[in-house]
């Protein structure tokens, strides 16, 4: 699980990388949702939630520079 702080010390662009990333990964899992092959369910609520915190640092970075 990434945390807020180190989220801040990545740049932009490595940001959008996570951004990126992590919704590759929600697809993934919501397909072996589907498929009955999820084990762990909580997997997706935590990607989730990273995925918001990633884009909420995004957001806070345009906010800022405009």
């Amino acid at each position: 699980m990434m945390k807020a702080l180190k989220l801040r010390e990545m740049s932009t662009e490595e940001l959008e990388d996570e951004v990126g990333a992590h919704s590759e990964q929600l697809f993934k899992l919501r397909l072996q949702k589907a498929t009955g092959q999820l084990d762990n369910m909580m997997k997706i609520r935590q990607v989730r939630r990273n995925l918001a915190r990633v884009k909420t640092i995004l957001t806070e970075r345009e906010t800022k520079n405009s």
